[in-house]
């Protein structure tokens, strides 16, 4: 293969061959293996009682059926297939002088006739099952005659008893439609350009080929195909042509697929040529012409570039998926890349988890242990060649199957007009994987669409008419996970989880798999990679099998079934050099001076005093002076929690990267990293002792921490869900969680200080229709306000735990709500962008006011709100006159975190930007 580098971007090969080409008449009409001959203007006529009516279209003569393809859009396509045809005939001109003079018509009596794009809509073909006559007649008379000879010709051939002797008789007829023609030289660009080559090829797309001629001279490659579509000619500049690739085609190396762009996935042309000498030629004429321009490239060394990163993961697949042979015009053999999530249920993707990822050292069918056992049982007992997997990981029913909502009318080609059942469509990406873990038959991997940019694949922009699924739901857009927003989102993670530090230390496993040594031997029975041997390279000469129909039947076979990538590698992959991420010691950002940002009053060796409401009203009525002091990146995911000890000696901080941060009092250090389970840390608390942090985390638990003893010393194993709030008053704790309930737990908080183990006691179990995202408790601890995702904000009695008020005013979920110092009214900002104030007597929502940006966190006095948003500003309220009064530029990411002292004359914010950043306001 010779090539220059470059940058790559997966576009599906079918719609940009269709870019060509605008008519709604398509070669994916024809059946599968079917030539279309040529084709001529003609009407199809139709006779009632009263009158002739004529319809003026396209009469296109095909290797197995006529196709009539009408000018009015409103009417149907029409196909005739030819072995449904008792009786085609020439029926000759009226010419009685006494009588109109009438043309000659072709007239099919079949038993059937299939109505395609009815309406001008992209849907299920209709057959009518009936006998009937269709006439046509064609505007140049003089030729009927002749084409009624090819469709008896045809029609023969397509009623022989043997597929092997129809094939054999179409394929005679087209080598001799192709032996009576050549390329058209009128269309050379210039008369002074110089023909190297000609010969008879096929244009390859997916599920179907073009037949024509082929010609090369020292400027120009052009193909002219033998009917005229999708275009009289085309024409390619050599010195355009960045890459050219020697393909295998049907199992036999006849293809050459030639790109003109370093960074686009599909070709501009993939020829088939009758016999491999022809390609080969070709092949080196043009490489010769390009050498001064490229050089040539092995898997070795790419693997060298990927190995040094110099190639993205994802580059290095789609190199490594052209050398072995996958295109995107040949759906037998679709580039495959690997499934590299295993995490499709959690909210938030954390990816710095090992479990939220595949085990890239095993093959699909082999991550389910279960199914693995089973399988093995039947592979042990069966007779020679043995395979443990009955299907493959790449087919083209696998690829349409994704692919199916971009390319409705390849599914309809691939299965005989028709959709496949809607329960069994791409209807859920993690339905599709669970089905891939524990399916008897389904080892499917994914396609490159899945780290592309184009999500169109994932939606029903076409408004196709999928099926109703069995329990009552049309199949429409593909249900994401719950940790993608939409379409978008999910490619841009799924792509960031490709290049993620796990799978880039991993990926060489699979590579083994699929392109090197575990392919085959006895290294893929060691893996447990063990598939049908026709799906093998050389695994069957069809050639050498002398019964033509059995020779077509095994050809179809495999075609059908899926083909393993041409083995790339003999020796073990080498892994890829990655930078290692260590646990964070110390930062270099922790350098400047603050001593000043203590949590504690000014004073550094006295505790938090009792401060008066007058000294908090004057704070936030600067609070528009807020100044950042200093920032620290001490995480590496978003910041989930900020907590001060009382006397201000420390502050810790929560992720999603599942650490527990620490800083001295001064915060010139960062004292201490800790991690209690690879899942996310949601929130943190400290309790009056100073002693003790508290966290909640996606793992159903909340987690004890001692600050004098450094280490867990308690676990509360408390829900079904992710824990994704806490609030600590008087031994008791309140607990949220998205398994929608909120549990209180009485804890004496003397056994936490003193480090005995303890008991946690169940007081209260306060159940609601969502998962709650969010909790407070007012200032005397009586009253407990909860958010859901459903967009109800519930306010409880803390000594009853009976609902007081349950309001649903949020569209979307609910972020955060805090009471306001004086416990009369409650402040939530949600999904929707809305800020709400709610009267706690009456449950009535007073204030209502539409943000700009998603506000995510807040602290507020009851008349003004800081708050934290989306696009990473501080934004000051007045909610009195429900305006901003002060934008304070803070973070590059959303505000997901804020903390304020009693003071309220010091701010922490923590954001997605993994930075923790400290404000004072000036004295």
């Amino acid at each position: 293969m010779f090539t220059l580098y470059g940058g790559w971007c997966a576009v599906m090969a079918f719609l940009k061959t269709r870019e060509r080409h605008k008519e709604r008449f398509s070669l994916l009409l024809l059946d599968l293996e079917e030539y279309y001959f040529e084709q001529h203007t003609a009407y199809h006529v139709t006779t009632s009682s009263t009158k002739e009516r004529k319809i003026r279209g396209s009469f296109k003569v095909c290797s197995r059926s006529v196709i009539f393809d009408p000018e009015d859009l409103a009417e149907p396509i029409l196909k005739i297939l030819l072995r449904d045809c008792k009786k085609i005939e020439f029926v000759e001109k009226e010419t009685n002088p006494f009588n109109e003079p009438k043309p000659s018509k072709i007239s099919i009596l079949c038993g059937q006739v299939i109505y395609i794009k009815e309406s001008n809509v992209i849907a299920p073909h209709r057959t009518e099952r009936e006998t009937k006559t269709m006439t046509f007649q064609l505007e140049g008379w003089n030729k009927t005659e002749d084409i009624v000879q090819t469709l008896l010709q045809l029609h023969r051939a397509s009623c022989l008893d043997k597929l092997g002797d129809q094939t054999a008789m179409i394929a005679a007829n087209l080598q001799s439609r192709l032996a009576r023609s050549s390329f058209d030289k009128n269309c050379f660009q210039s008369v002074a350009e110089k023909p190297h080559m000609e010969c008879s090829v096929e244009m390859v797309m997916p599920l179907v080929c073009n037949p024509g001629h082929v010609c090369i001279t020292d400027e120009n490659l052009y193909f002219q195909p033998l009917n005229g579509y999708p275009e009289q000619v085309i024409q390619i500049k050599l010195n355009k042509i960045r890459r050219i690739y020697k393909r295998r085609h049907g199992l036999r190396p006849l293809g050459l697929e030639v790109f003109c762009t370093e960074n686009d996935f599909c070709s501009d042309i993939y020829l088939k040529f009758y016999n491999t000498a022809d390609r080969d030629e070709m092949y080196y004429y043009i490489a010769t012409f390009l050498e001064n321009h490229i050089t040539e490239h092995t898997a070795e060394s790419y693997m060298l570039q990927w190995q040094r990163g110099h190639l993205s993961n994802y580059q290095y697949l789609l190199h490594l998926n052209n050398l072995a042979d996958r295109s995107c015009n040949d759906l037998s053999q679709y580039p495959v890349f690997p499934w590299v999530i295993a995490d499709y249920t959690s909210p938030q993707l954390d990816m710095t988890n090992a479990a939220t990822f595949r085990d890239l050292s095993k093959p699909v069918g082999a991550l389910n242990k279960e199914r693995l056992d089973r399988l093995l049982s039947r592979y042990r007992g069966m007779p020679e060649p043995r395979f443990i997997y009955g299907s493959h990981y790449s087919s083209p029913g696998y690829v349409l199957f994704y692919l199916v909502r971009i390319a409705p009318e390849h599914m309809l080609c691939l299965q005989n007009g028709r959709y496949d059942h809607a329960d069994r469509m791409f209807n859920s990406i993690g339905e599709t994987w669970k089905n891939c873990l524990d399916g008897a038959t389904d080892f499917k991997e994914l396609i490159p669409e899945f780290y592309g940019s184009d999500s169109n694949f994932l939606e029903n922009r076409m408004n196709l008419d999928l099926g109703r699924r069995q329990n009552g739901s049309l199949v429409c857009e593909v249900t994401l996970p719950p940790w993608a927003s939409d379409a978008n989102d999910f490619l841009q993670k799924h792509k960031t989880a490709l290049e993620s530090q796990y799978v880039s230390e991993h990926l060489h496993e699979w590579i083994d798999l699929v392109f090197g040594f575990k392919q085959r031997g006895s290294e893929s029975v060691a893996a447990h990679n063990v598939f049908h041997p026709l799906t093998y390279e050389g695994g069957i000469d069809c050639d050498s099998i002398e019964d033509p129909d059995q020779r077509i039947a095994m050809l179809t076979q495999i075609l059908e079934f899926g083909q393993t990538p041409k083995q790339l590698f003999i020796t073990p992959h080498p892994q890829r050099i990655t930078p290692r991420f260590h646990n964070i010691t110390r930062s270099s950002s922790l350098n400047s001076p603050v001593s000043e940002l203590s949590p504690a009053s000014p004073s550094e060796d006295s505790s938090f005093e009792d401060l008066t409401e007058e000294s908090r009203k004057m704070a936030w009525s600067n609070m528009s002076n807020l100044k950042p002091v200093t920032s620290h990146r001490i995480h590496k995911e978003a910041v989930t929690g900020i907590t001060v000890t009382r006397d201000g000696s420390a502050v810790f901080s929560t992720s999603q990267d599942s650490t527990l941060k620490m800083f001295s009092k001064e915060m010139k250090d960062f004292q201490r990293s800790m991690s209690f389970s690879n899942m996310a840390l949601s929130s943190c608390l400290t309790l009056a002792d100073g002693k003790t942090v508290v966290c909640s985390s996606w793992d159903n638990n909340v987690y004890f921490y001692s600050i004098p003893y450094g280490r867990r010393q308690d676990t509360l194993m408390g829900h079904d869900d992710a824990v994704s709030t806490m609030c600590w008053f008087d031994d008791k704790l309140y607990t949220a969680s998205w398994d929608s309930t909120v549990k209180v737990w009485h804890c004496a908080s003397d056994s936490l200080s003193s480090h005995k183990r303890s008991q946690f006691e169940l007081l209260a179990e306060l159940e609601h229709d969502a998962g709650v995202n969010t909790i407070g408790l007012n200032p005397a601890g009586t009253l407990l306000v909860s958010g859901c995702k459903d967009g109800t904000v519930s306010i409880w009695d803390t000594s009853s735990y009976g609902t007081l008020q349950q309001i649903h005013c949020h569209d979307g979920t609910i972020h955060h709500m805090a009471f306001s110092p004086d416990s009369r009214h409650v402040l939530s900002v949600g999904a929707d962008s809305c800020m709400k104030v709610i009267d706690v007597q009456t449950g009535m929502v007073i204030s209502s006011v539409k943000s700009e940006v998603e506000q995510r966190c807040f602290c507020w006095d009851g008349c003004s709100v800081l708050c934290g948003g989306q696009s990473g500003d501080l934004l000051l309220w007045d909610l009195l006159s429900n305006t901003v009064t002060a934008k304070i530029p803070a973070h590059s990411g959303a505000v997901t975190a804020m903390w304020m002292n009693e003071l309220c004359t010091t701010v922490i914010t923590g954001g997605e930007d993994r930075q923790m950043i400290f404000w004072k306001l000036p004295s």
